[in-house]
């Protein structure tokens, strides 16, 4: 494959990826902690860097996984104690990831995760670290972690679809009907948090979050079904990176920034021209209320 394919097909994995899982983050209302999740991560890399002295995928996998269920833990455990919920996704977000900063800043400073790294990511380098298996290259590292993480999503969500479906749209039914609701929203923190993690070379911690609500998001705007939900927002996220990528080409801009710009240009489009929920809509609707009563 060529150098553009290569970080086309990165840019499209981490798209369906962080897409499909952000479909359950909007649908539950989650998409702060979503944000605070993929800052918090970057504690549990450096921890797994200075415990294991490897930036190995799957070192970084598990810290992230751990950091990851921290963060929703602590939340919880603050929101339950009577701080609003935004306010303690403030409090834990903001601790938890300057903590990460300072320790990458003092003890891991000459390895390549720097802080500019860690936040804004570089694409452009994914095809020249490739994994290689007995002389043969096999192509870039990030391909192949992307494609292991948004396998098991899969799995998991197919596993699961029917609990993880019910406690999002109503968590009371699910519970009552013996779903065990806080396994599935700590199963779901794990995937966004592997998700972020194998992503960050990609697009960095600052920009995953884009490539997690944004698709969803856009999504949410155009369908009331949540197969056809999960279609949706994976495609936004595959034409937003081959999108952000030519336009990247022809402006000579950063091509994982120019990813985020086109989703949310596509979000914009769909905000205003969405034929149910779409401001044009709304206004159309809207005076013809107004002509009916008139």
């Amino acid at each position: 494959m060529s150098y553009g394919a290569w970080i086309m097909l990165t840019g499209s994995l981490v798209g369906v990826s962080c897409g499909i899982i952000g479909c359950f983050l909007i649908l539950r209302k989650m998409a702060m902690l979503a944000d605070a999740i993929s800052h918090t991560v970057l504690l549990g890399i450096v921890l797994a860097y200075l415990v294991s002295h490897s930036l190995e995928g799957i070192y970084m996998l598990v810290g992230a996984g751990i950091i990851g269920l921290l963060t929703a833990f602590l939340v919880q455990v603050l929101h339950s104690s009577g701080v609003q919920s935004d306010a303690a996704i403030g409090v834990v977000f903001t601790s938890l990831f300057a903590f990460g900063v300072i320790l990458l800043s003092a003890f891991a400073s000459k390895v390549h995760l720097d802080v500019n790294h860690a936040l804004m990511g570089e694409i452009t380098f994914i095809p020249w670290n490739t994994l290689t298996i007995g002389g043969m290259d096999l192509g870039p590292s990030a391909v192949w972690m992307l494609g292991s993480v948004l396998v098991i999503n899969l799995i998991l969500i197919f596993t699961f679809y029917k609990e993880i479906k019910i406690s999002s749209f109503d968590p009371a039914m699910a519970s009552a009907i013996g779903i065990p609701v806080m396994f599935i929203h700590y199963l779901l923190m794990s995937m966004v948090s592997i998700t972020t993690v194998a992503s960050f070379d990609s697009v960095g911690a600052i920009l995953v979050v884009a490539m997690l609500i944004v698709p969803g998001a856009t999504a949410y705007l155009l369908t009331d079904k949540l197969l056809v939900m999960l279609i949706i927002s994976a495609g936004v996220g595959v034409v937003a990176a081959i999108g952000g990528y030519y336009a990247a080409l022809a402006w000579n801009i950063s091509i994982s920034g120019s990813m985020a710009s086109i989703a949310g240009v596509m979000f914009t489009i769909t905000f205003i021209l969405s034929p149910r929920h779409g401001l044009l809509s709304k206004v159309i609707a809207r005076r013809g209320i107004i002509a009916d009563q008139s």
